[in-house]
């Protein structure tokens, strides 16, 4: 984003919001911006009406709609179909920017090194960790997966968190100037990999029933319900009030453009009181900027906990990999103050590079490269049967949160990703979605129900990129039709229109998925 957030001004309720008990809870925070929505400023007169224009809900689903196929607007790529479509830099991007992209991804790829090493600038790793690399988590900027059979938990990871423990706590949180608090041994999430010489935290132990239901027509579907543990604790107990939220590696594709959609477009789509009468009632991830103390819309991972990619990728550096950079300086990772031997061994800050272990340009050139991969051109959105399962998606409800389209920011700070029509189908708002799909864990202004919508584009080409068709933020669901049956809360009566459905419309409306 480009300038001073629209959000960064508005007025916290009953007087200084970093107050907590004495100003405003973080539901009162969120609802006074919400009340004061920002506006697009943006754009002319003249803009305005075309953006109001392109981005209406369809009606005519005789015919595909005009640009449809360009999912990602001038940066969408045609690039042939295959295992590295999701790997590729955006289609208008400048050939003199393409340096970066490959240097970004190199370090997306780079597998780092415990410290010392005789690899400089490449040690730092850990101690404890997940993964060694971006790209293992990603595995081709795809989607990640729970562990099955032989396969590793790589891609799929523990967040820990605890309650507040006092009256300063509940402050933090209220005032949101923390999401939540860590456990005091494990820290903020599970690793289950160190370096030589540390024992690991722990490991994902996954078990799984299985849930018949019944649609309307008499088909069965078996939908597996998992049950969570760790195994193999290596630093004693986990505190009793910590709670374990399962989350896979989404995909990487079209970021930078989410981050350049407008805080009035997605604030317009908010609704935390219901007030129409829908029962939808989607409210914006609002995150206080820890160095300015601004607010800002969350619109990164599972629960929208990141405002920018940027921050993202600097969390995911520190958290994941165990290392340090400039917007988080944390070269011991993850390790807590009860990890006295994690906290002992040496990090991978090289003097002569500076204080952190990836020093500007790495975390810039990574977020260039996440903000610029590519998302693939529709396939077959003309075809009858895509349109009729498009026309039934629309009739169930499902565009209620998977909003299909949005017109970018004209001041985006990278031309490219300015004024394009994207067809992201999320809203970025977070959604109660029910009991089933709960983890109990809350992520600032998140609850333990809610989850952000998450973008739609590409998922048909999940098993053509990642090889599996595990979709939720845990893999539970094995297809599209037991993701769309898991739906609960607020997603409910979209989720029974589905299931209501004979079984040949439901096949038309998972292919309409699958060409997106």
């Amino acid at each position: 984003m480009s300038g001073a957030s629209p959000l960064a001004d508005l007025p916290p309720c009953g007087g200084d919001a970093r107050q907590g008990r004495g100003g405003c809870s973080a539901r009162q925070i969120a609802d006074s911006q919400i009340s004061s929505r920002p506006s697009r400023k943006d754009l002319s007169e003249h803009d305005r009406e075309r953006v109001l224009t392109v981005t209406r809900p369809a009606t005519d689903f005789s015919k595909a709609e005009q640009f449809e196929a360009l999912s990602a607007g001038a940066a969408t790529t045609i690039a042939p179909i295959d295992r590295q479509i999701f790997s590729q830099f955006s289609a208008n991007l400048p050939f003199e920017a393409e340096q970066n992209f490959k240097l970004g991804k190199a370090l997306f790829e780079k597998l780092w090194v415990s410290s010392p090493s005789s690899t400089q600038a490449s040690d730092g790793l850990g101690p404890l960790y997940n993964a060694r690399s971006c790209e293992s988590c990603h595995p081709r900027d795809g989607r990640g997966r729970p562990p099955e059979g032989a396969s590793d938990s790589t891609s799929m990871f523990y967040r820990l968190a605890r309650a507040p423990r006092d009256d300063a706590e509940r402050e933090m949180i209220a005032s949101l100037t923390a999401l939540n608090f860590p456990d005091p041994a494990y820290g903020a999430q599970l690793q289950d990999s160190a370096v030589p010489g540390l024992s690991a935290e722990g490991r994902v132990a996954i078990t799984y029933t299985e849930e018949q239901v019944r649609l309307a027509d008499g088909e069965t579907v078996s939908l597996r319900k998992p049950h969570y543990a760790v195994a193999g604790l290596g630093y004693g107990p986990l505190d009793p009030t910590t709670t374990l939220s399962p989350r896979v590696a989404s995909p990487m594709i079209g970021l930078g453009l989410i981050e350049a959609i407008h805080e009035a477009d997605i604030f317009a789509r908010s609704d935390p009181e219901d007030r129409d009468g829908d029962g939808i009632s989607g409210r914006p991830a609002l995150i206080r900027d820890a160095k300015t103390g601004a607010m800002m819309v969350g619109r990164f991972g599972w629960k929208a906990q990141n405002p920018t990619l940027r921050r993202q990728a600097a969390d995911a550096f520190a958290i994941d990999i165990g290392i340090s950079s400039p917007d988080n300086d944390r070269s011991h990772g993850d390790c807590t103050e009860a990890q006295t031997g994690c906290r002992a061994l040496p990090t991978g800050v090289q003097e002569r590079l500076g204080p952190v272990e990836a020093p500007d340009p790495v975390l810039g050139l990574v977020t260039f490269y996440a903000s610029n991969l590519a998302v693939p051109a529709r396939r077959k959105a003309s075809f009858p049967e895509t349109l009729r399962g498009k026309r039934l998606f629309y009739e169930s409800g499902c565009t209620a949160c998977h909003a299909p389209k949005f017109v970018t920011r004209r001041d985006a700070p990278h031309k490219e990703q300015a004024f394009q029509l994207i067809w992201p189908y999320s809203d970025l708002l977070l959604h109660d979605m029910g009991e089933g799909l709960a983890d109990g864990q809350q992520v600032g202004v998140a609850d333990g129900r809610e989850w952000r919508t998450p973008p739609l584009w590409g998922i048909g080409l999940t098993q053509t990129v990642s090889g599996h068709t595990f979709f939720l933020h845990d893999g539970r669901a094995r297809n599209l039709t037991e993701a769309i049956l898991w739906h609960g809360g607020e997603a409910e009566k979209a989720r029974n229109a589905f299931a209501a459905l004979p079984k040949d419309d439901r096949k038309a409306l998972i292919t309409f998925l699958e060409s997106l």
